[in-house]
């Protein structure tokens, strides 16, 4: 993920909140936020990947050639697999394996974002149908405006030697 800049704002807050169906009034009521301990409207967990949306090379977006939205059904999605950000590839298949996200303060509306992401640590394992496991992280590190850092995201993508042995 390369985000130049992610502004987040108190909109972009709620309508995330929505989406996951968390009715919180933290993510939404800025008098209801007033009162607790954060002292104001905050964003819920995981919102960092909300992010992806300002990435114009996010891959789950159509691209300009005409391939359809990830999921629609109608067209290939265009998502293409980006070269060390784990998962996919290899003589097998590939797949999201694990999200963990640590929360260095809260993230409000009016901070600005950027997303600086570089390879974590790999490790293998011996799959029983599939052969060699290869596991490999992807470390993305959010700042705000004043450059402190607000959230770490690691995601491990796993990779197999080969397809699934279907016996």
């Amino acid at each position: 993920m390369a985000v130049d800049k992610f502004a987040v704002e108190a909109s972009h807050i709620m309508m995330f909140a929505r989406s996951i169906g968390d009715d919180n009034q933290i993510y939404h009521d800025a008098d209801y936020a007033s009162g607790t301990e954060p002292g104001s409207v905050i964003a819920p967990p995981t919102f960092a990947q909300a992010s992806a949306q300002f990435d114009p090379d996010y891959g789950l977006r159509p691209s300009i050639d005409g391939d359809g939205w990830f999921g629609s059904g109608g067209k290939p999605s265009g998502a293409k697999p980006r070269e060390g950000e784990g998962g996919g590839g290899g003589g097998g298949g590939g797949l999201h394996a694990e999200q963990r996200f640590v929360y260095h303060r809260h993230t409000k509306p009016g901070d600005v974002l950027t997303a600086t992401t570089k390879p974590g640590n790999t490790w293998e394992k011996e799959g029983k149908r599939s052969g060699k496991l290869v596991f490999s992280e992807s470390v993305t590190e959010y700042r705000d405006q004043n450059g402190e850092l607000v959230i770490t995201a690691t995601g491990v993508g796993v990779r197999t030697e080969r397809p699934v042995d279907q016996s």
